[in-house]
């Protein structure tokens, strides 16, 4: 089966394909030279107790290349490229007539949900490909049409620029297989993630977009007769993260962390789901467990992908949950990996250990990093009576937010750095005995704050509102302040400090708080501290 749009360049792709394979490692367009990385040059083992049960049967004969294909299938959908293309080769290895073995490595190179097709990558898939087309008429009917699909997504002369058309027609072509093999639930899911390359990667999902609609339908379409397959579900989480419905995730996600037990991007992944529902005991062990397996890669017993992530996730859903002990260690152990100081600074003004932060000498580099250590290093210091220090902090955020032009991942940095000044400010104001004043300084903190982006994690650990709610406590304003504590758990539910205001908001409005009490008191079990406040 091919598309129309296969068809046309069928011949073209096949003119080449006899000069590519017979070059070996070079192009015979334009002669470019392939290269691969450095740890190409030695074999990938089989990984054991890494991987999962999951399974792709192929046609070749040799039980070897059938273990590393299907470990090559795991590593791709835990978005371990490197080890995913290693394993696909070692396939080809133990069967070099393998066609659908060189598909494996082409697809392998591709782009994927957190990154497009790079210029070095794209030589090495169009050589597979080319090889996988050359040995195609051994391959089954099923493993033929995979391998004819990729001529509409590789060219010669690929562009990361222009990608949309040929990404456009891989989405193409995938719906008619998917049409042609209604009951395989890896072209489905091979169809998800075509059809997800062609949406915008972050930002907030509407569920009724017809693009969701039908992203949507196809990943449940297989979770629904599979409900523990792990492409489909690593996709499922990330289709619903940024909707109002994150929920929808989480029967899959119960079975998603373990499902390649090594592999350090799945072990983490149901956290995206987690904390969008507020579940930061369970965020906090995915990301723990996925930190694990980032160690554990250092023997052989583990994957590591996206470790800084993973912890990132980890300080940011133990933060709101009140597991000072894990956010801070989880924050020490980022700055030790990446030498960025700034996360560790953060986790300590979060649980109030000011003397700790101020005893920080490590500057991290750019200016939100550089904002968030000395936003701690200011409010740490005012809260330790050095006054000075603080304003002269505060001076530099303000005059950041106006002039600097940096981003952070997808944020504006003026919105983060701004959200800090204001917190900083109006903490200023509240010591010199204006809560008037304060809570403007918190509400302008709020306005920043709530024009970042959708983000996991989200770049601070603590919203403004745990400020702003505690000004209007203290000034006796109880329904503003329940109702900021109220927002600010539409964003984060269950978060520890905005339940405590809640509490305290309700009780001060002498109403029934039996219900929030009950929420805060099991949130608590989990909580390492004892919160004298929604901020400290």
């Amino acid at each position: 089966m091919k598309t129309a749009v296969a068809q046309r360049r069928g011949s073209r792709n096949r003119a080449l394909a006899t000069a590519a394979i017979a070059c070996g490692l070079t192009l015979s367009a334009g002669a470019q030279t392939i290269t691969y990385p450095d740890e190409f040059a030695t074999p990938i083992p089989l990984l054991g107790e890494v991987l999962g049960d999951f399974h792709f049967p192929i046609s070749s004969t040799s039980p070897v290349a059938q273990q590393y294909f299907d470990q090559g299938m795991q590593m791709m959908y835990a978005f371990a490229k490197p080890e995913a293309s290693r394993s696909f080769r070692e396939a080809q290895v133990a069967d070099p007539d393998c066609a659908v073995c060189y598909w494996g490595e082409a697809w392998s190179w591709g782009s994927y949900l957190n990154g497009a097709m790079t210029t070095a990558e794209a030589p090495r898939a169009y050589a597979a490909m080319q090889k996988a087309l050359a040995l195609v008429d051994t391959a089954s009917p099923l493993e033929a049409d995979l391998i004819h699909s990729l001529e509409a997504r590789y060219v010669p002369d690929y562009d990361p620029e222009s990608r949309r058309d040929q990404d456009q027609d891989y989405a193409d072509a995938l719906a008619e297989l998917t049409r042609k093999y209604p009951n395989d639930l890896n072209v489905a899911t091979f169809y998800a993630d075509a059809l997800f390359l062609l949406e915008e990667r972050r930002g907030y999902r509407r569920l009724e977009d017809p693009n969701v609609i039908r992203l949507h339908g196809v990943l449940e379409s297989v979770l629904a007769r599979d409900i523990t397959h792990p492409g489909a579900c690593h996709l499922y989480v990330h289709a619903t993260e940024s909707t109002p419905t994150p929920e929808l995730a989480a029967p899959c996600a119960e079975f998603l962390g373990s499902s390649i037990p090594g592999a350090s991007h799945i072990n983490h992944m149901p956290s995206h789901t987690w904390n969008e529902m507020g579940l930061w005991e369970e965020a906090v062990r995915a990301n723990t467990l996925a930190w694990h397996s980032d160690q554990k890669a250092a023997i052989g017993a583990g994957v590591a992908i996206y470790p800084t992530h993973n912890l990132t996730m980890l300080y940011y859903a133990a933060s709101m949950g009140g597991a000072s002990a894990a956010s801070i260690q989880a924050a020490k152990d980022l700055a030790k990996l990446n030498g960025n100081s700034a996360m560790h600074a953060m986790s300590l003004v979060r649980f109030g250990r000011f003397d700790e932060a101020l005893a920080l000498d490590s500057l991290p580099n750019g200016d939100v990093n550089r904002s968030m250590y000395q936003f701690a290093k200011g409010y740490s210091a005012l809260k330790e009576g050095d006054r000075d220090q603080a304003a002269s902090v505060l001076a530099e955020l303000l005059e950041l937010t106006e002039t600097t032009t940096a981003r952070f991942r997808f944020h504006e940095g003026k919105n983060i750095i701004g959200a800090l000044a204001g917190i900083l400010d109006g903490e200023m104001k509240w010591q010199a005995g204006n809560v008037e004043a304060a809570a403007e300084a918190f509400r302008r903190a709020t306005r920043y704050y709530d024009s970042l982006n959708y983000d996991e994690p989200e770049p601070l650990p603590f919203s403004p509102r745990h400020w702003l709610g505690a000004a209007y406590l203290e000034l006796g304003a109880y329904d503003a302040a329940l109702a900021e504590y109220t927002l600010d758990m539409d964003d984060h539910p269950h978060n520890v400090w905005s339940l405590f205001g809640a509490n305290a908001a309700l009780e001060g409005l002498g109403q029934d708080a039996s219900a929030y009490t009950a929420e805060l008191d099991a949130a608590l079990e989990f909580a390492d501290i004892w919160l004298p406040s929604s901020k400290l």
